[in-house]
């Protein structure tokens, strides 16, 4: 009998991670967003602002977009944990540390996708198609 409750509870559960993307990556985002409320007020501005610019160049594959914020909050924990001012994590030109810091992370750019369509399509059309 328990098996038959729990049937539907699994059913709606895959629908539901279908349409909204699996749990479990929802949980590791609602920690991470935790971990950075915990910081200290620059950092977890720092993060934050980062956070921003990140998700508009950053991976857009969920999984590494996970990985990617997670190693930053890891960055910048260490670095309050450390007494390390934010301008020696960044430096003095923030986008290039953001671009720097997503060179890390290629997998699923929306970018670097679309560098390869261009590439392809150019191949393609002067019949260099490999």
């Amino acid at each position: 009998m328990a098996t038959e409750q729990s049937e539907p509870r699994r059913g709606y559960r895959h629908y539901l991670e279908m349409v909204t993307g699996p749990l479990e990556q929802k949980k590791r985002y609602r920690q991470y967003k935790a971990r950075v409320q915990q910081l200290p007020d620059g950092q977890r501005a720092t993060v934050e602002a980062l956070q921003r610019y990140m998700l508009h160049f950053g991976p857009a594959e969920s999984e590494s977009l996970l990985v990617m914020l997670e190693d930053l909050a890891d960055l910048f924990e260490q670095s309050a944990a450390d007494g390390t001012p934010i301008r020696e994590v960044v430096g003095n030109d923030p986008v290039e540390f953001a671009e720097e810091f997503l060179r890390n992370y290629p997998d699923g750019q929306w970018i670097s996708r679309e560098r390869e369509r261009l590439t392809k399509a150019i191949n393609g059309a002067a019949g260099d198609e490999i």
